[in-house]
């Protein structure tokens, strides 16, 4: 493994290429990349970097979105089947007709998107700036909120809010147990439990802490807790052990008994093989065409401003 490693990274330096990977992606993924994030710090990174090619390691609207920020690179992904359940759970036909079913709305989209649909919004979110993009806008404004609707339900209590919601999910965050949660605090009375806003609401009222993965791999790094229960995607554990070694990180259980864990299987395809294959090919590409992108880029680029404004 180590030699494959060392192979990814002279391929990277030979060919200018930067390696971006999401904290859900395998660990050994994560341990060769340049740079690891969530979506807003992807988007963010792919805006500036000076690298010939972009490999992004996560799941397909991330390569859409850095092809659509950088039209000059060359943005590669290690395997296209990796896709998002969530951005699968919002069609951009579908999505578009209840948009025209909401007339005078402001169209809020989750970063988890299409660039199709990406391109029927008005701004785009992640869930680090989601509430705090929302409430920027006016109060009386009415707004549609895609594709998450656990996230839009979070933001509306949190905000007094009333969007009109999406009837979407991420397949791994819905399948959390509150109950399990539950059990789990009851053996461990000392943990803090941490939970990703894409939970459903019993899980929630359960948090210390509701955030993006980048929110809670913070307040577990700064919390005086020693153990943790976390309810998110398995793949931030790595980096929480790495950056936490004396702390206990407890990933929550589903409540599926077909699943063993809450690992999003989209994401687990990309493979330290396929990354090198990706380098060495340099494919699969990611292209999206130009009337899309025209389009699209101009709720991310509204997004960016408003967080890059809200120092976020």
């Amino acid at each position: 493994m180590n030699d494959l490693k060392s192979e990814i990274r002279e391929l990277a330096r030979k060919k200018n290429a930067v390696i971006m990977a999401h904290y859900y992606v395998n660990g050994d993924v994560q341990d060769v990349a340049d740079f690891i994030g969530d979506s807003l710090a992807l988007a963010q990174q792919a805006a500036k970097t000076d690298a010939d090619i972009i490999v992004l390691c996560g799941v397909h609207f991330m390569g859409e979105t850095a092809a659509i920020l950088c039209p000059e690179k060359k943005v590669l992904v290690p395997d296209t089947a990796a896709t998002c359940s969530l951005a699968e759970s919002c069609p951009a036909d579908k999505f578009e007709a209840f948009v025209k079913a909401h007339p005078g709305h402001t169209v809020v989209s989750y970063v988890n998107t299409t660039a199709a649909t990406k391109a029927l919004t008005d701004i785009v979110v992640t869930s680090s700036n989601a509430r705090q993009i929302v409430e920027s806008l006016p109060a009386g404004q009415p707004i549609i909120f895609g594709p998450d609707r656990n996230l839009g339900a979070y933001i509306n209590a949190t905000t007094g809010r009333n969007m009109v919601l999406w009837n979407g999910e991420c397949h791994v965050h819905a399948r959390f147990s509150a109950e399990k949660i539950v059990g789990l605090m009851a053996q461990h009375p000392g943990a803090k439990v941490l939970v990703h806003p894409e939970c459903s609401g019993p899980v929630l009222v359960l948090a210390d802490k509701v955030g993006s993965t980048a929110a809670l791999l913070r307040y577990a790094i700064e919390d005086d807790a020693t153990e943790f229960i976390v309810a998110t995607e398995s793949g931030i554990l790595h980096e929480m052990r790495k950056k936490a070694p004396t702390k206990t990180f407890i990933p929550a259980p589903p409540d599926d008994s077909t699943c063993a864990c809450n690992e999003c299987e989209y994401m687990k395809l990309v493979t330290l093989e396929k990354l090198r294959n990706c380098l060495v090919n340099e494919a699969p590409q990611v292209t999206v065409d130009a009337a899309t992108a025209q389009k699209a880029i101009l709720p991310i680029n509204r997004m960016l401003d408003i967080s890059s404004r809200l120092a976020l």
